[in-house]
């Protein structure tokens, strides 16, 4: 039984999970937009809206515990000072994903994942 469990494994062990994350939600924040599977766009889609809620926070707390997700600075300076700005009065929901059909190669479902 797996009640309670949520998150997917994508057949990695944690670390490699994780440090795809990281570069996923890393890119997304740095071009606003990227193209990735459905079930990928659906896991990063947390994380991206964690990490713009912090940077509306704009406390040093708040910018160290996003650094410690996203190790790039310059992409927690644009989180904090451009992308932060704009949601200002939105409660959350700062994120879409369209789908955009299968992938050529070996069909899996593909999407769009984007800032609002």
């Amino acid at each position: 039984m797996r009640h309670r469990v949520s998150g997917r494994k994508f057949s990695r062990p944690t670390e490699h999970r994780m440090a795809m994350f990281r570069n996923l939600t890393q890119e997304l924040l740095r071009h606003g937009r990227i193209r990735t599977t459905e079930a990928k766009a659906k896991e990063i889609r947390s994380f991206a809206e964690k990490m713009i809620t912090l940077g509306k926070d704009g406390s040093l707390h708040a910018r160290r515990q996003a650094l410690r997700f996203i190790y790039d600075p310059d992409v927690v300076a644009h989180v904090f000072s451009d992308i932060a700005p704009r949601y200002a009065n939105r409660k959350g929901g700062y994120t879409r994903i369209v789908k955009l059909g299968p992938r050529q190669g070996d069909g899996a479902p593909m999407a769009l994942i984007e800032l609002v």
